[in-house]
């Protein structure tokens, strides 16, 4: 599956105010209950507790501001794949909340699969796991956790969110048989 979002945006999603270069945002992917798409929402950081998203938050994570450089393709960035979702997810600066720990040791254990990251042990710890990203030789840490059948359950409602077609109604799938949902790698 992959998903073509808008790029980031150039101002604050709740001010309207324009992102200045550094500057920490927020950003999110919001699935819609009117057209059941997903749209990416940007906001400055100290200003997110007042973002009031229109639909269900499939996933958010803060960095800092780059303005895009001249010339630059945005149409390159817009595909979302699996493997770039876990670069965005897995980038230390990157606060993690469940959902998307959930999803991100998904992603991982997806992209380990395809032989996209490779593992490389557990943190002194024990606590995280490391990943080297194979193209980029990238070295992650990502929380270790216990993939139970619940697990299992609670990211396929997540995803279910990224992967109803419009036909579908607009309630997520999350219980009862677990559906077969692969998203795309951009290494295929």
């Amino acid at each position: 599956m992959e998903l073509n979002l808008q790029p980031l945006g150039e101002v604050c999603a709740v001010s309207g105010r324009s992102f200045v270069a550094g500057e920490r945002v927020v950003s999110y992917l919001v699935r819609t209950p009117a057209n059941l798409e997903v749209q990416r929402f940007d906001v400055v950081a100290n200003e997110h507790e007042r973002f009031q998203p229109s639909g269900s938050v499939v996933c958010r994570w803060a960095h800092a501001y780059k303005p895009r450089k001249a010339g630059e393709n945005p149409d390159k960035a817009l595909k979302l794949t699996a493997e770039t979702l876990f670069l965005t997810l897995a980038d230390p600066a990157n606060e993690l909340t469940p959902e998307n720990t959930r999803l991100l040791l998904f992603l991982a254990l997806m992209l380990e699969r395809k032989r996209v990251v490779r593992p490389k042990g557990r943190t002194a710890d024990g606590l995280r796991n490391i990943v080297e990203h194979v193209h980029s030789k990238q070295l992650f840490e990502i929380p270790a956790a216990e993939l139970t059948p619940e697990f299992f359950t609670q990211v396929q409602a997540q995803l279910s969110v990224l992967v109803v077609s419009k036909s579908d109604d607009a309630t997520p799938r999350g219980e009862g048989v677990v559906e077969k949902t692969e998203l795309s790698n951009s290494s295929e």
